[in-house]
């Protein structure tokens, strides 16, 4: 795929980015290559390799759920600065 100047101000207008003049010839050189580089990752034989989602192999290490009892609500509630037998009460912060 050839890359051209006004293939890159489409993708500078796409991207939100302003480029001057001077970047423009850089950047369709840049651009150039990592097509290129594409091309030749997509003449790869991937036959027989198995898709991966990560390089390392990667594992959940996850504990067993252990059923315990709670606190209790009034020990909980103890210290709230106002009264309440079921939750924290706070002022109203939207109106």
């Amino acid at each position: 795929m050839k890359i051209t100047t006004e293939l890159v101000d489409y993708i500078s207008e796409l991207s939100r980015l302003s480029l001057p003049e001077e970047e423009k010839a850089a950047m369709t050189a840049q651009l150039e290559q990592i097509v290129g580089y594409m091309d030749v990752l997509n003449r790869l034989d991937t036959a027989g390799v198995e898709p991966m989602s990560h390089v390392f192999p990667l594992k959940n290490v996850l504990r067993e759920d252990e059923v315990v009892p709670s606190q209790d609500r009034t020990e909980l509630l103890a210290g709230a600065p106002a009264p309440d037998p079921e939750a924290f009460l706070v002022p109203k912060a939207v109106e």
